[in-house]
């Protein structure tokens, strides 16, 4: 009897620890969700902003010169901040990039930092701003898509009614009586603009775990130089120094910190949640559209923006949960020694901190 006693006892005692372990797995992932979802917001707050700004600054810069401007202006306010941390001795604990993450880095480049944002300014010379903010919703749509059905990243069924309803609204977006000349170049513009940064998300997504300052300073510095290149052997000046300096400081907050961010949110949420926050931005964009150009949204623009509300709605309501397995894995990233990092190190440990190790 006493040793049925210890018997259960014991094993109690195992059932109370794998409770325990299992809660605090659960607070863990909770607090990872919530901070994911403030970098996310952050995101899509400096970046909505970007839109209206730069539509003011089209008249004075061109397309092409401006995209290089945003992300020279992205590049230095990072090569600051890393420069400032190198002075006062501030050692960054990050996991560094690999040789092996040159393909995806050179891909986010192309994709995020030069054909994006060029494509972006184009349709914006053509469409309303109010039109262009809205249509950028449809980054969501492709981002969620390509996550979902290239890198099996899941996603409860409410997110395609969700993703329905933004390509509804954009449809209405495009609709526009009496300005179908220039305006459907303006929208594919756009478009086409959205699907380069979806798959710039998802590759980002690959290099999450790294360190994201080093991350954004190489892709802003690689789209910067390589629009610049293109802007000049087209025969694009630089604007005068009031639109100069105003066209970087855009890109310093708008680009380089909303970045920052974003790589921060992917690394807590994902591609595809990730991208539901951030689809919050064009609608930023949309309301201070209204106050600065000084005019009220157009019938088939004020359908568009309630169907994509909606399917925002749908997007940030749509929570993960079901059942799944991890396999094992092997990787490096900035981490503390919780339940999830058990392992010894020599000599004194410093955390949080980084290296290769195995889940």
């Amino acid at each position: 009897m006493k040793l049925a006693t210890g018997v259960a006892s014991a094993g109690e005692a195992v059932l109370g620890v794998k409770i325990s372990t299992m809660n605090s797995a659960a607070d863990n992932a909770a607090r990872e969700v919530r901070k994911g979802s403030l970098y996310g917001l952050s995101a899509a707050l400096l970046f909505g902003a970007a839109t209206p700004l730069s539509k003011l600054l089209l008249p004075h810069v061109s397309p092409l010169m401006l995209a290089a401007l945003l992300y020279l202006g992205a590049a230095g306010l990072v090569t600051s901040i890393r420069g400032l941390a190198v002075v006062t001795g501030k050692q960054s604990t990050e996991a560094r990039i690999a040789r092996s993450d040159a393909a995806t880095l050179l891909a986010m480049v192309a994709f995020g930092g030069v054909l994006g944002p060029v494509l972006m300014l184009f349709g914006l010379a053509r469409i309303s701003a109010l039109a262009g903010s809205l249509l950028l919703n449809l980054e969501a749509f492709f981002t969620i898509a390509i996550a979902v059905v290239i890198f099996r990243e899941h996603l409860e069924r409410s997110s395609a009614l969700a993703a329905a309803f933004i390509v509804l609204g954009a449809l209405l977006l495009s609709y526009q009586p009496g300005e179908v000349k220039g305006s459907f170049f303006g929208v594919a513009a756009i478009i086409a603009a959205c699907l380069c940064w979806a798959i710039d998300n998802n590759l980002s997504q690959r290099l999450s775990l790294r360190d994201p300052f080093t991350i954004v300073q190489v892709k802003s510095a690689g789209a910067g130089l390589t629009s610049l290149a293109l802007a000049l052997a087209m025969g694009h000046g630089f604007p005068a120094p009031a639109f100069l300096v105003a066209a970087l400081g855009l890109g310093c907050v708008s680009y380089g910190a909303s970045l920052i961010c974003v790589m921060l949110a992917l690394r807590y949420l994902g591609a595809a949640r990730e991208a539901a926050w951030f689809s919050t931005a064009p609608f930023i964009g949309a309301a201070l559209s209204i106050p600065i150009f000084g005019y009220l949204p157009t019938a088939s623009e004020l359908a568009g923006m309630v169907f994509m509300m909606a399917g925002i709605f749908l997007l940030v309501r749509e929570r993960h949960t079901h059942l799944h397995t991890h396999e094992p894995t092997e990787h490096d990233h900035l981490h503390v020694h919780d339940e999830h990092h058990r392992h010894l190190h020599e000599g004194p440990v410093m955390e949080p901190h980084s290296h290769m190790h195995r889940h």
